[in-house]
C-alpha cells in the first residue's frame, strides 16, 4: 500500500528526472464539508524556520488566498528552540495559534495534554485522504485519534562529501556493517593525513539516539512500546557505546573540542568531515553552509548490524501540521492544513524545504531540484528497508534525546566510561517516564 504508492510517484519523478489545557478538547462531531466562503475569518499560522521559508509560506498563502480570499492568515516564526519555548508557554495560557507546523516529537505530549484538535472527523472530507496513504495517515494517530497531517517525509541515511572524498583520494562508503563503516572511516582519515587535507572520515555516530535505533529496530525492536515503556536493556546501550570506544581512542573521528570550536556548524558542513549520519532533509541547510566548491552531497543508505537491515528504517515526518484544541474556526483551519499538504502549489513552492512531500499531489507538482531529486532517488533506494514507523515518541522524548547527545559528546571528551553513560541515561529516562 504505503510503499507502492508512494514508491510509485517517487520513481514517476526519478524517470523524468508537562503541559496543561487551559481550555477543552475535541471537536464537534457534526464537521462541515467546506468552509463558509462569506464568513470573514482570520487564522493564526506559526512555524519554526529561517527567512527562506517565510517567503516560501507567504507565496503559499498568497496562493490559498486565491481560493479562500476570506481567511486572512497571521503568521509568525521563530527558531526550532524558541519555536517549542514560546509554544509551552502559550499552551499554558490556552493561546496556542490556530494552525501550527508540528514536530513528532512532541505530538504525543501536546495531544494527551487535550491541546491539539483530533483532525480524525475532517480526513477524508476537508482534508483530502486520496493523495495520503494510510500509513502516512497513522503517523499522526495517538490513541484514538489523529492530531497531526504529515507535510513531507524524510528517513535516515548517510551522507558523503564527494568533493572532500575526491580530494583526499578515496571512495565513498561502498556499504556494510557498522564495523565496515568503523574501518571506512579509517581508511578516510588515514588518507586524509597522507594527502596534507584537515580532514576526517566521520564523527563519533554513537552520539545520536536515532543511530542506536537503527540498529535495535534491525533485530525487531523499537526503542519503546506503544504503551511508551522502553524496549531496550542497559546491555543493549552498554554494546552500542562500546562500538565507538575504539574509534573515539584511535584518532579515526574528529575529536569532540574541534566539534565544539565549530559551533553553531558542526564538522561535516564545515568540510571537516567527510560524513554524516543524519535525517535526508539536512542536505540543503549543509550545502548553504558549505558554500562555494562544494556543489552537492551524495546520500547512501546506512550501516547494516551484522547484515540484517529489513525494516530497520522507516519513513519519519520531518514536520506536520496541527491545529489547536481551542481553534475557533475549525473547518477554516483545516481548509489550510489540507491546502499546505495536499495542494499542487505547496509542492511547485515548497519542493522538499520541508522535506520530501508525503502527498502524491504535492510530490508529482515540486519541481526538484537536482539535489532534491538526489532524496527522491535515495528514498526509493532504500525501499527494503522500510519497515512501518515506530509509536509516536514518548512524552519527554525530546529531553531523552538531548541527554543522550550530550552523554555521547562526553563519551567523546573522555570524561566518563561506557558504564557511567549507561547509568546516567536510565536515571533520566526513569525520571522522564515517571514525571
Amino acid at each position: 500500500m504505503f510503499r507502492t504508492k508512494r514508491m510509485a510517484a517517487i520513481a514517476a519523478l526519478t524517470a523524468i528526472g508537562g503541559l496543561t489545557l487551559a481550555g477543552c478538547s475535541g471537536s464537534s462531531e457534526e464537521v462541515a464539508e467546506t468552509v463558509d466562503p462569506d464568513e470573514e475569518v482570520t487564522l493564526t499560522f506559526a512555524f519554526w524556520g529561517n527567512d527562506v521559508r517565510a517567503a516560501l509560506y507567504e507565496e503559499a498563502f498568497a496562493a490559498f488566498n486565491e481560493e479562500y480570499p476570506n481567511i486572512t492568515i497571521q503568521s509568525s516564526f521563530l527558531d526550532y528552540p524558541a519555536f517549542w519555548e514560546k509554544r509551552q508557554t502559550e499552551a499554558a495560557g490556552g493561546g496556542l495559534p490556530d494552525v501550527m507546523q508540528f514536530d513528532y516529537s512532541y505530538l504525543r505530549q501536546y495531544s494527551e495534554n487535550g491541546l491539539l484538535l483530533d483532525l480524525a472527523p475532517y480526513i477524508g472530507g476537508v482534508i483530502d485522504d486520496e493523495p495520503l496513504s494510510d500509513e502516512i495517515l497513522a503517523i499522526g494517530e495517538v490513541a484514538d485519534g489523529t492530531f497531526g497531517i504529515p507535510t513531507s517525509t524524510n528517513a535516515w541515511a548517510l551522507f558523503e562529501n564527494p568533493a572532500l572524498l575526491e580530494e583526499i583520494g578515496v571512495d565513498g562508503f561502498p556499504g556494510g556493517t557498522w564495523e565496515d563503516y568503523n574501518a571506512w572511516m579509517g581508511d578516510v582519515t588515514e588518507a586524509a593525513a597522507a594527502a596534507g587535507v584537515d580532514a576526517f572520515g566521520g564523527g563519533d555516530y554513537t552520539g545520536r539516539i536515532q543511530n542506536f535505533e537503527v540498529q535495535q529496530r534491525a533485530k525487531g525492536e523499537d526503542l519503546f512500546t506503544e504503551e511508551g515503556e522502553p524496549n531496550f536493556t542497559e546491555e543493549d546501550l552498554a554494546a552500542f557505546w562500546e562500538q565507538g570506544a575504539g574509534v573515539r581512542e584511535d584518532g579515526t573521528v574528529v575529536e569532540q573540542q574541534r566539534v565544539e570550536e565549530l559551533t553553531p556548524l558542526g564538522a561535516f558542513d564545515t568540510a571537516l568531515t567527510a560524513s554524516e549520519l543524519t535525517w535526508d532533509n539536512f542536505g540543503a541547510g549543509y550545502l548553504a553552509n558549505l558554500g562555494e566548491g562544494y556543489e552537492t552531497l551524495d546520500l547512501v543508505a546506512p550501516p547494516t548490524t551484522d547484515g540484517a537491515s529489513e525494516s530497520d528504517l522507516y519513513l519519519k515526518p520531518s514536520m506536520l501540521h496541527a491545529i489547536a484544541s481551542t481553534t475557533e474556526h475549525p473547518e477554516a483551519a483545516a481548509t489550510l492544513v489540507d491546502f499546505l499538504v495536499n495542494s499542487p502549489e505547496s509542492g511547485e513552492i515548497f519542493g522538499t524545504n520541508r522535506g520530501l512531500p508525503a502527498s502524491t499531489t504535492a510530490l508529482e507538482a515540486a519541481d526538484l531540484d537536482a539535489f532534491s531529486q538526489k532524496i527522491a532517488d535515495y528514498e526509493a533506494s532504500i525501499a527494503d528497508r522500510l519497515g512501518d514507523a515506530p509509536p509516536v515518541p514518548i512524552v519527554g522524548y525530546g529531553t531523552l534525546e538531548e541527554k543522550f547527545r550530550q552523554i555521547g559528546t562526553e563519551l567523546n571528551f573522555g570524561t566518563i566510561t561506557v558504564d557511567e553513560a549507561v547509568d546516567q541515561f536510565f536515571s533520566e529516562m526513569d525520571v522522564v517516564l515517571n514525571s
